[in-house]
């Protein structure tokens, strides 16, 4: 029994169920909750625990597909935002970090080998250790990445966990801020009735006025004489119709300039009216754009739609994506129609297909193995973390190809994603575990002490000019850290303190930036 729970499958679940047991135990308000598990791996891995890699390169492609999934949509929005910001700061701290490298190895005399495995192990980042390994053809490069690496972990995971106590972060503000800021680039949408009091407008057609291009509002119904009903492109308005228009606050500001001032008078609604939210779930109709996809054909009119937990005004070039809820109003038979097109399958919203999580991970794979030559010094590729989560992200974002949809439910997405981090996280700790004290033996505290120097200063640089020059909200901030580290696990970790975009955002707007420049920098680090 012992033999069977010391090796494979065996090993594995006790690993992970020792690490979720230790993750929950709270200290001064403070726990370690995924993260637990690989300290769980280092323990047992000290003691010959072994499990096999490829759970390790399961998880791992498992976990990065899914943050560049859920990521996908807002990460494009955010990189036109912030990415020049984003990537400024992360060359700003890993050259520092780098400087910093460069200068402690020439005053400790400790070598360029033992220095360039350190930087590397430090940041977490394979790739740099296989860069550096291949322009120094030293064993030495890898010996002291080994030290760093299990530290260059553990340091991201403490520092996340326990700097925003030191800090006196308060994550609910933070998660407040960040929905605010949202809600500024992309504003709450509410109604307002209006009575055309404007005699210009008496008789006209709404396709007369330009409505949407004038106001960007959305004309949701009309009561004329005492009759309420839904507009379309022709309908005929008259001084003192009331008319309910939906849009933002500045387009309803704008409305006021068209037909007067709002009033508080409601329109009736009748048996024949319905109002209701549709779930966008037909394939067939995805990516399509409403002017394709003619609702108001049905006497009806989509009003308002939600994505991604952000409400966006309709207009004639926007596209259906998987998910989305858009509230339409109209005839009773006519929001019927319009359910039938736009699907409304709650339970199909809930499945989860393997398909587009299998093929987007081959996919991904086949990136990470393309080489792109950086002048004469060496060939670069992504790796399977960086192809994969190119993949996630491009194909989230591209939503269907054919019949496959690239799309993951909230909470597959969550599952999937908690599950390939245990499945990492246990493999690397135990990995590091049977030849940390060892390494630490051969090579002294002192080149620990540098990989701890190494490790930290890269948090404390980030968190320095990230919060007090750059001002970024504090959960972006450790995203944008997690990313420029390249540490999977921190990210996790930053995860399970909030259920925002904010961290996995800023992670995959850096990530790939990051990992070309630790490569290049641990090139360098061998060179000069």
């Amino acid at each position: 029994m012992i033999e069977y729970l010391k090796t494979g499958i065996g090993a594995l679940f006790l690993v992970v169920s020792l690490g979720l047991i230790i993750g929950k135990i709270k200290i001064k308000g403070i726990s370690l909750e995924l993260s637990g598990i690989l300290f769980a791996g280092l323990i047992l891995g000290h003691f010959q625990f072994e499990i096999p890699k490829i759970f390790l390169n399961f998880g791992l492609v498992i976990f990065v597909f899914t943050v560049g999934m859920q990521t996908g949509p807002s990460f494009f929005d955010a990189f036109r935002k912030n990415g020049q910001k984003f990537l400024l700061l992360s060359f700003i701290v890993l050259s520092i970090t780098a400087i910093l490298a460069f200068f402690v190895g020439k005053i400790t005399g400790i070598g360029k080998e033992l220095n360039v495995g350190a930087f590397a192990g430090a940041l977490t980042s394979s790739p740099g250790l296989a860069a550096a390994t291949e322009a120094s053809k030293s064993p030495l490069v890898s010996i002291a990445y080994g030290l760093a690496y299990p530290i260059g972990i553990i340091g991201v995971i403490l520092g996340v966990n326990f700097l925003p106590k030191i800090l006196k972060i308060d994550f609910k503000k933070e998660e407040s801020e960040y929905l605010a800021s949202l809600r500024k680039d992309f504003p709450e949408i509410s109604g307002k009735t209006f009575e055309i009091t404007n005699p210009n407008l008496n008789e006209k057609y709404l396709h007369e006025i330009n409505l949407r291009e004038i106001t960007n509002t959305t004309a949701s119904r009309i009561l004329h004489n005492n009759k309420a009903y839904t507009p379309t492109s022709d309908s005929q308005i008259f001084t003192s119709d009331l008319i309910r228009l939906v849009g933002t606050e500045d387009a309803l500001k704008k409305a006021e300039l068209v037909f007067g001032t709002p009033v508080e008078k409601q329109i009736p609604l009748t048996d024949k009216y319905d109002i209701r939210w549709i779930i966008v779930t037909n394939k067939k109709i995805i990516n399509k754009t409403y002017k394709n996809i003619n609702i108001s054909a049905y006497n009806c009119s989509v009003v308002k739609i939600r994505r991604s937990g952000i409400d966006i005004t309709p207009t004639p070039e926007t596209y259906f994506k998987f998910g989305d809820k858009l509230l339409i109003a109209g005839s009773k038979n006519g929001v019927d129609k319009a359910a039938e097109i736009i699907g409304n399958n709650k339970k199909l919203l809930s499945d989860t297909d393997f398909i587009p999580i299998f093929l987007g991970v081959l996919l991904g794979v086949f990136i990470g193995k393309i080489k792109i030559p950086i002048g004469n010094l060496f060939d670069f590729s992504l790796g399977n973390t960086g192809g994969v989560l190119i993949a996630g992200l491009l194909l989230s974002r591209i939503g269907k190809t054919g019949p496959i949809l690239w799309t993951l439910s909230s909470s597959a997405n969550q599952l999937l994603r908690q599950l390939g981090l245990a499945l990492f996280l246990a493999v690397i700790g135990t990995q590091a575990g049977v030849n940390l004290v060892q390494t630490i033996q051969d090579l002294g505290v002192y080149l620990l002490l540098i990989s701890i120097l190494i490790t930290f200063s890269p948090i404390c640089l980030g968190i320095l000019i990230g919060r007090y020059i750059f001002k970024f909200n504090f959960l972006t901030l450790l995203g944008l850290i997690t990313g420029l580290m390249t540490s999977t696990p921190g990210l996790g970790v930053v995860q399970s303190k909030s259920d925002t975009n904010a961290a996995p955002v800023a992670y995959a707007t850096v990530y790939p930036f990051a990992l070309v420049l630790v490569i290049i920098f641990s090139q360098l680090l061998v060179l000069l």
